[in-house]
């Protein structure tokens, strides 16, 4: 059994009407890191996951899973 961290973070993102470069920029990362998450490709730091709710005003539990 593999597990992977599931996110909303697209849909956070969509609904916030933000680019991927305004949320990179915002979070301190390239936005080929967001386009990485957001693809499933990459699971981030529990540091950038924080950044992450913080910016988008939600719990992280809502924006990161893991699927089994």
């Amino acid at each position: 059994m593999q597990e992977r961290v599931a996110n909303t973070v697209q849909s956070a993102r969509m609904k916030a009407a933000i680019t991927q470069e305004e949320l990179a920029a915002a979070v301190g990362v390239s936005r080929q890191t967001i386009i990485a998450i957001e693809k499933g490709n990459y699971a981030p730091s529990i540091l950038l996951a924080l950044r992450l709710a913080r910016y988008f005003k939600t719990p992280v539990e809502k924006l990161f899973a893991i699927e089994s």
